[in-house]
């Protein structure tokens, strides 16, 4: 799963939970990460519409959708994330002579479309407002 993911939630959650404009510094203490990272992650969030910012020095971000409506799908869209993705393909590529080696990352490639589609699908059904919940009604964060 790409890292940039757990960031974008986190942020959305938190500036949901803390109602107010929040600097990529202190988003990033809350997330533990870097806050150039948060940047990149909230400029994607801010393009498909999810976060509002305001420049300056008291400028940040601060939450533009209501929590029950942003699906981890959504999410995923805005920072163009996919869940599962080969890091490397086995074979020869199309012109080997093995039937195997030359058809094998094809195969394996539906098989990952696949695999993120049903992921997708999942987090469809999941939105904010629901992790949100979790949080407060189970700190060891079973899943939903």
């Amino acid at each position: 799963m790409n890292g940039l993911f757990c960031v974008a939630v986190h942020a959305l959650i938190y500036l949901d939970k803390r109602g107010c404009l929040l600097s990529s510094e202190e988003l990033a203490a809350n997330i533990c990460t870097n806050p150039a990272r948060v940047r990149k992650v909230m400029a994607k969030l801010k393009k498909a519409g999810l976060v509002t910012t305001r420049t300056g020095t008291d400028g940040g971000y601060q939450l533009a959708a209501d929590p029950a409506k942003v699906t981890l799908d959504m999410v995923a869209d805005a920072l163009e994330v996919r869940f599962v993705e080969p890091a490397w393909h086995s074979g020869g590529g199309v012109d080997c002579g093995c039937m195997v080696a030359s058809g094998m990352a094809g195969v394996m490639d539906h098989l990952f479309d696949d695999l993120d589609r049903r992921c997708r699908t999942h987090l469809a059904g999941v939105c904010l407002a629901d992790l949100e919940t979790q949080l407060e009604s189970n700190q060891k964060g079973e899943p939903l």
